[in-house]
């Protein structure tokens, strides 16, 4: 007692009397020294011992001792620690005496005092014996509760007391099993209080994978359904927080998903647990908490719904979007909040997996939210919010089916690009990688279709995007580390640029890809809603050209920088395949880019790629992108050459298919490609091909300056390439045999002379080949007189050919067909009209010979034969036409030929192909206009001379009238080319009113009386009038525009024919009302149809015959008016000659009173250009249709 005295005796008053309320006083003067706390606040542990159960002692002493050691529990943790586990008898019971405490008070604070206190004391002295005695008092005081009216202590103890051990979960599933029964009482008792603190405690074990496992069952029968009845009617945010806290640990595991998405292996008594809601729903209930106003709760559900949705997008997202989650998702986009848009983007990213989120429109209703999000975040220092929403927008512009417009205005679409320019432009890398991927999905067609489209916008967005990449490539130039320690860091950066580089070429392809695609949308080629007098600078052509400045400025020597340092193929394919759509991008500036890669060594840079990355069948995408656009480089190089004349169609066409095919094969390095080419072995097709692309290659780099192989070892390879050819009587296309010579040329050393064996020779083992080579190279050589120095040679071969298969010349191999297929496209080639010489007229001899020993099967042989016999006819002057027709008709065999050729027009069985009867019809109708127009009577026997004299027919070509006129009204199928042939004939026969020496109409069967029209129209038939006109009809319909001038034509004859007979009846004709019909259906065609040659034609006979009931005068005054509208320097020779016959025939007819009409006809005709200055270039007359030689005008006049 003295010494207590003595101790407090200095103490002042008040300090005193704080410390005498800890202490005991009618006891502590028994109690052992080592039980005082010695520092400040000085505690006695048996003094709580006794002081706390004593009931004698008011509330607010305890209160105060309490909150006094949970006060030296945190500051001096330690020294309490050591006082409390000086005797275990002495933990266990002060343990004992605060459970006690805890279960007795009701205030709130005392108790939270209590649990604070056992908390901190359990966890601090981490004595097993002492957590299972206080686990067993748990479970005793719970299992002893009548009801769970005074449970909330205990349960929020045990909760807190797993949250602080959390090794206790699992024991406490494992020993204290039936406790999780009395939780079950606690979540169906009527305070949200308990179901609160039950909750927390069930979050707690369910935490532990363990636990969760073993509880596995128990969450099937028993808690599921009772635990989202609670979530969903939850009133208290405690309960709120605390339900979706257990719902996040059961989400973690995929076979709580699994039962709350779709509530299957739900036991029979779970379902009828009492509080439980058989119609609750996971979706609906955090809908619910979405649409609360409650940013916690918000979140925490966006949590949930992500925890779901992590497990598996495909099973679980459908059943979110059909409880309209998106909506309000993307309403919280808007929010200020920014953990709540942050984590309404996360679940939205996990939901545009579903393809049901864009079917059912949910984008287009959220993209202005995403969008305004996404700029409002920008503004803020969030860079994990600016990556999240970046991402979110990415997948909606990449996932967005085409079909679903996006955008539904171009604002939007604008606002959306700056959005994406400020991402791009950030200074954090981590975010303007996320908004280049974005920006390559933005820049898809059916996002920028939106009238007008702002290539300005895109223009912007894109410099910004390079710009990015260029500083970010010169920030790691400027820092590139030193010292080979540094050599990770510095291969890091390089990878990290890689990367970037990558990602911005991916969004320049996006652009390219665009830019392509809207040059076939007319409406997307400028604004339409710009003013007329106003620049035009928002255009297509601008963009196109803006892309192809920036890839030389910024694309090109970003790449060529990257590749000092390493080379990846995925770049560099991403990068070849911008260069190749370029090519089509800006076409008019195709050659000069090509120059310019070719001279930057672009050929060798592709090559050694494929050398490296692309052997066997390693990065097939790489070697398809190389081949690809080493393709068009080389094509547009070779369309423009520097040191020689461009060369022809065929020549590029053939080239074309030369590279398409052998340039994917090649994958070798200089040296391998040099030992190639000098191999002096047999080379197959295929090996030949990568023969000549290796070679072409070489050419072009080197007229390009780029030499990347000796040039003596590239001399000895070409020399030895055309001894190869050479030894196996091959013959190389004419650009390869050029290449050749100029590298021979350029490469030869000044001391040694050019000396190859290149001389021709075509022996009769090798003739075929021989032929194959002369038609390559007759297709390829703009010369016209090459032809004429081998005609000779084919005259020769052919009379060759004549003596040893002249019996059978379908016997000939396929040599015969070849040779006149050379003979045709000889022809082909001559443009303008020339003479026939000499060996011309021999050759037509020859072949009209040849013809007559042929059957109509022959077919291989007559189709060339008679495209030459046709061509030659139409090719040439007047007087070279006579003599050919001379010639022509007086072959016998041809003459019988053709009768049965004619014949079997309309044979369903064994006739020949189509082509050959068009071929028939059209030399017959020109033999007969031939003869007729020469009258050729006299009859001279063909010898050597020059040119032959006129001859008599002597075979006359019999022709059933029915039968012509039932191939016109039953056409074969496709064969529209065939009927226009029919009609040359017919409208020939007519024009010559029947009086062909040469054609002789013959009857079909027996033939009725005349009557008294037939006499008249004779050798017609009214009846075959009214067949013609109809089949005419029919076939005009059609609106096949060869076949429409034949038409015309031959309706133009058979009028002026029936009115040199009977006007009456030619008036008759022209008036039917069907015509009417006929012409309407044909001015329906589109727009300005009126002005096509055949409508024109149709109109002026009409006209001619005054049928006012075809075509009225108000009519005919709306079709000037429309000539008057059209801009007439756009028509062709053929319409402006059909437009002043029409003219012409108004005028003629004088009846036009209208001063405005004559007024309008007037000003039409002055404005008309001359027939021979159209501003359309002339259309070449001679074409070859199907295998069929067709001479336009033959067909049109």
């Amino acid at each position: 007692m003295a010494v207590r005295q003595a101790a407090t005796a200095g103490t002042p008053g008040p300090r005193r009397e704080e410390e005498a309320a800890l202490l005991f006083e009618r006891a502590h003067y028994r109690h052992d020294p080592r039980w005082l706390l010695p520092v400040t606040p000085r505690l006695c542990l048996a003094c709580a011992l006794e002081l706390l159960p004593d009931p004698g002692v008011s509330l607010v002493r305890k209160k105060h001792m309490l909150s006094c050691f949970q006060d030296a529990l945190v500051r001096h943790t330690s020294l309490v620690t050591q006082l409390v586990s000086q005797d275990q008898r002495v933990c266990i019971h002060f343990i004992s005496v605060l459970f006690g405490l805890l279960c007795s008070m009701e205030d709130g604070s005392v108790t939270d005092l209590c649990i604070e206190v056992l908390i901190q004391i359990t966890t601090q002295l981490k004595l097993e014996q002492t957590i299972r005695c206080l686990l067993d008092e748990c479970h005793k005081e719970l299992c002893n509760m009548p009801s769970m009216r005074g449970s909330l202590a205990t349960l929020t103890l045990l909760g807190k007391l797993v949250d602080a051990i959390p090794a206790l979960a699992d024991e406490l599933v494992m020993e204290h099993g039936n406790l999780m029964e009395h939780l079950l009482r606690g979540l169906v008792y009527p305070s949200e209080g308990i179901q609160a603190s039950v909750c927390y405690l069930y979050g707690k074990l369910y935490s532990s994978p363990v636990a969760a496992e073993m509880l596995s069952g128990h969450f099937r029968e028993k808690l599921f359904p009772l635990f989202l009845s609670i979530l969903d009617g939850a009133q208290t945010k405690e309960l709120q927080i605390n339900c979706l806290g257990l719902l996040r640990q059961l989400l973690k595991y995929d076979l709580f998903v699994s039962m709350i998405m779709n509530q299957d292996g739900l036991g029979e008594s779970a379902k009828n647990i009492e509080g439980s809601s058989g119609n609750t729903s996971l979706p609906l209930v955090l809908k619910k908490l979405l649409l609360s106003r409650d940013e916690t709760l918000q979140v925490a559900s966006a949590h949930c719904i992500t925890a779901v949705l992590v497990h598996s997008p495909a099973k679980h997202a459908s059943a979110f979007i059909h409880a309209d989650i998106p909506e309000f998702l993307f309403e919280h986009l808007s929010s200020s909040s920014e953990v709540l848009v942050w984590s309404s983007c996360n679940c939205l990213t996990l939901l545009v997996e579903e393809p049901l989120f864009f079917s059912k429109c949910h984008t287009v209703y959220g993209i202005e939210a995403v969008v305004r999000s996404l700029q409002g975040s920008l503004k803020m220092n969030n860079i994990e919010l600016h990556k999240q929403g970046l991402l979110l927008f990415a997948e909606i512009l990449t996932r967005q089916p085409e079909e679903i417009k996006l955008f539904t205005s171009s604002a939007m679409c604008r606002d959306a690009g700056r959005a994406l320019q400020e991402a791009v432009s950030s200074p954090v890398l981590e975010v303007a990688a996320e908004a280049l991927k974005a920006t390559s999905a933005f820049l898809r067609k059916d996002h920028q279709s939106t009238p007008p489209v702002q290539y300005g916008e895109l223009q912007a967005l894109l410099e910004a995007m390079l710009n990015r990449c260029a500083e970010f490539s010169q920030t790691l130039l400027s820092r590139r580390p030193l010292g080979h320690a540094s050599s990770r860091d510095s291969e890091k950066a390089i990878l990290q640029r890689g990367k970037f580089l990558l990602s911005t070429l991916e969004g320049f392809r996006s652009a390219c890809r665009l830019a392509i695609e809207f040059q076939s949308e007319p409406s997307a080629q400028e604004n339409p809603f710009t003013a007329p007098s106003a620049k035009k600078e928002d255009t297509l052509e601008a963009f196109s050209e803006f892309l192809l400045s920036a890839c030389d400025s910024l694309c090109i020597p970003m790449v060529m920088r990257h590749l000092e340092q390493t080379t990846h193929p995925a770049l560099m394919e991403v990068f070849l395949s911008i260069l190749h759509n370029l090519f089509v991008i800006v076409p008019h500036m195709k050659e000069k880019f090509s120059k310019k890669l070719a001279s930057s060594s672009f050929i060798r840079l592709t090559l050694e790629l494929k050398a490296r990355f692309c052997s066997g069948l390693s990065h097939s995408a790489l070697n398809q992108v190389c081949s690809n656009f080493l393709y068009y480089m080389c094509l547009n190089l070779l369309s423009a050459p520097e040191k020689t004349g461009p060369p022809s169609k065929e020549e590029l066409s053939a080239v074309s298919e030369l590279l398409q095919h052998g340039l994917p094969q090649i994958s070798s390095r200089s040296p391998e490609s040099l030992a190639f080419l000098s191999d002096r072995q047999y080379m197959e097709g295929a090996a030949r091909q990568r023969q000549y692309c290796i070679l072409l290659l070489f050419y072009l780099a080197y007229i390009h300056e780029d030499r990347f192989v000796s040039e003596a070892e590239l001399f000895e390879a070409v020399q030895s390439f055309l001894l190869s050819l050479q030894d196996q009587g091959e013959r190389p296309p004419l650009v390869v045999f050029k290449a050749s010579i100029y590298l021979l040329a350029i490469c030869q050393d000044k001391d040694n002379t050019l000396r190859e064996d290149l001389i021709y020779s075509s022996p009769v083992d090798t003739a075929h080949k021989v032929l194959i080579s002369l038609r390559t190279f007759l297709r390829r050589n703009e010369d016209i007189q090459v032809g004429g120095l081998i005609r000779g040679h084919f005259l020769l071969i052919l009379q060759r050919l004549l003596v040893e298969h002249g019996a059978s010349p379908s016997g000939a191999s396929g040599n015969l067909p070849l040779l006149l297929s050379l003979l045709s496209l000889m022809q082909l080639r001559n443009v303008s009209e020339q003479e026939l010489d000499s060996v011309a007229m021999k050759l037509l001899h020859q072949v009209s010979k040849l013809c007559g020993k042929c059957s109509p099967t022959d077919v291989d042989i007559l189709q060339p034969s008679f495209n030459f016999l046709y061509w030659s006819l139409h090719q040439t002057t007047p007087s070279s036409q006579k003599r050919a027709a001379a010639v022509l008709l007086s072959s016998t065999g041809l003459m019988e030929l053709l009768e049965k050729m004619l014949a079997l027009t309309l044979a369903k069985a064994d006739s020949p192909r189509t082509a050959l009867l068009c071929s028939a019809w059209l030399l017959t109708a020109s033999f007969s206009a031939q003869q007729h127009k020469g009258s050729l009577q006299a009859s001279r026997t063909w010898g050597l001379a020059l040119y032959p004299v006129p001859c008599q027919v002597h075979q006359t070509l019999s022709v059933e009238m029915d039968q012509v006129l039932k191939a016109l009204s039953f056409p074969k199928k496709k064969a529209a080319l065939l009927s226009a042939a029919i009609l040359c004939f017919l409208r020939t026969a007519l024009r010559q009113s029947f009086s062909s020496a040469l054609v002789a109409l013959v009857p079909s069967g027996a033939q009725p009386l005349p009557a008294t029209k037939d006499t008249v129209l004779a050798p017609l038939r009214m009846s075959q009038v009214r067949s013609l006109v109809i089949g005419l009809q029919n076939l005009l319909v059609q609106k096949d525009p060869l076949l429409s001038q034949a038409c015309v034509g031959c309706l133009e004859a058979l009028l002026d024919y029936l009115d040199a007979r009977s006007p009456d009846i030619a008036l008759h004709v022209a008036s039917q009302p069907w015509n009417r019909f006929l012409l309407f259906t044909l001015l329906d065609a589109g727009e300005n149809s009126f002005l096509r040659p055949e409508i024109l034609r149709l109109m002026t006979l009409f006209m001619r015959y005054r049928s006012s009931s075809v075509l009225s005068h108000e009519e005919v005054g709306d079709v000037l008016q429309g000539v008057a509208l059209a801009d007439l320097s756009t028509l062709s020779n053929t319409t402006l000659q059909a437009l002043h016959g029409f003219f012409q025939q108004l005028q003629s007819m004088g009846h036009l009173a209208d001063h405005s009409m004559a007024q309008t006809l007037q000003a039409s005709l002055e404005g008309l250009p001359p027939s021979t200055s159209s501003g359309q270039p002339p259309l070449q007359d001679m074409l070859c249709l199907g295998g069929v030689a067709v001479s336009l005008s033959h067909i049109r006049n």
